[in-house]
């Protein structure tokens, strides 16, 4: 009974789905989805109406109407109403593990280069020649070690992350830090 009430009504609800969308501003098949749905807690609760097809176009004017007046009351905010520069848990997760396999691929550098990257992008933010002089190196050879420990940092992370689209000094503070 149900699967040929269906079969029957079918292309009557999507004709009247149809007209009636473009003027409450849904999608049809979205109107259409949620008739069908009204048809199934109508039959569970009531059983078949006595004229189905005039139902049927009595619910999707009906729909139709509930989805105008939603539309006329809810306002989509111009901009999130949660702070705009907290990022999502899904990006929050993503940093997160940026930033552990940079910390694992500093520790891996050779020599002294995980302390001389540590103590140049530290929060502190000290100058060459507090750098140079926590890291017992005479200022001259801080530039050119840095060159080569960040070199060496790119080798490492080559494999594990894609490559950046910004480059040079600025790229560097934000990713060790």
């Amino acid at each position: 009974m149900t699967h040929d009430l269906v079969a029957a009504l079918r292309p009557l609800l999507t004709a009247e789905a149809r007209a009636e969308a473009h003027a409450s501003g849904s999608d049809p098949g979205d109107l259409e989805q949620t008739v069908w749905l009204r048809l199934l807690e109508r039959l569970a609760a009531h059983g078949p109406p006595r004229a189905p097809e005039d139902w049927l176009r009595r619910a999707v004017r009906a729909e139709s109407r509930r989805i105008r007046r939603r539309a006329r009351h809810e306002r989509p905010y111009g901009t999130e109403p949660a702070d705009l520069t907290a990022a999502g848990p899904e990006q929050l997760a993503l940093a997160a593990a940026r930033h552990r396999a940079l910390r694992a691929a500093v520790a891996r550098l050779p020599g002294r280069c995980p302390r001389l990257l540590q103590a140049l992008f530290s929060p502190r933010d000290l100058t060459y020649r507090e750098a140079a002089g926590e890291l017992g190196i005479s200022q001259g050879n801080l530039g050119p070690e840095r060159s080569r420990c960040l070199g060496c940092l790119r080798r490492l992370l080559t494999p594990e992350v894609a490559a950046r689209e910004v480059r040079g000094y600025e790229w560097e503070r934000q990713v060790i830090r």
